[in-house]
């Protein structure tokens, strides 16, 4: 283990202290910084700008603030910030309500230890990850939104860019949610060549990260296929 990555700064939110105290221990465990927790919605505001952690793992049915605004407002502080949502409930309004505040991914509690450990490496990355299942339905629902109307057309929002044949099948898979390594295997190509594609295309639309990455290729149906 000579080579070891920066470690990853995170901070864990739930209201159930022997959950939160379980999964900050496991966090600890594999190699990760816990730098905070927290029990309730003010709480996780006012810490996490202190302790200002990569990945912020939190649980969306919080006394005193609800996780969504919770989440909402510490992105909206720091946009760097990764929110990995970590909650009981699969229904469809509160994963929704959930990507549209700002998170990153979606996990539901009855995964493994080792699906958590694996979510928040990739959040901490910026890889949109969810429990399966949930990424169909977000995508779909991104998509869905996307065909509406707008009600108010942006003036200044440029025109579409042209993205290259193998930069429009790369984000396809991206609106998919596949990993750099999934993409990488399923094109026959590099690990390399699939960031090089995706920081080109990131460069192209002015986006900042795969997140914004994947609700663009969803606007434009790309993940239709």
């Amino acid at each position: 283990m000579s080579e070891q990555r920066d470690t990853i700064k995170v901070m864990v939110v739930d209201d159930h202290p022997m959950w939160r105290d379980a999964v900050a221990r496991d966090l600890t465990e594999s190699g990760f910084d816990v730098v905070a927790t927290a029990g309730d919605g003010e709480q996780a505001v006012r810490r996490a700008k202190a302790a200002a952690p990569d990945v912020l793992v939190l649980d969306l049915n919080l006394p005193a603030k609800p996780g969504v605004q919770v989440c909402k407002e510490l992105v909206g502080h720091n946009p760097a910030l990764r929110v990995l949502v970590l909650s009981a409930s699969g229904e469809h309004a509160d994963v929704l309500e959930a990507v549209k505040s700002g998170a990153t991914g979606y996990l539901l509690k009855s995964a493994s230890t080792g699906e958590l450990l694996d979510a928040v490496r990739r959040t901490a990355v910026g890889d949109p990850v969810f429990t399966p299942g949930l990424a169909g339905l977000v995508l779909g629902e991104y998509r869905r939104l996307a065909s509406e109307p707008a009600p108010s057309s942006d003036p200044d929002e440029p025109r579409a860019p042209q993205l290259t044949d193998r930069e429009t099948e790369v984000l396809r898979l991206v609106a998919k949610g596949l990993s750099y390594k999934q993409i990488a295997d399923r094109l026959v190509i590099s690990h390399r060549t699939v960031q090089n594609h995706v920081q080109n295309t990131l460069g192209k639309l002015q986006l900042h990260n795969r997140v914004e990455l994947v609700r663009y290729a969803i606007e434009r149906g790309l993940d239709d296929e």
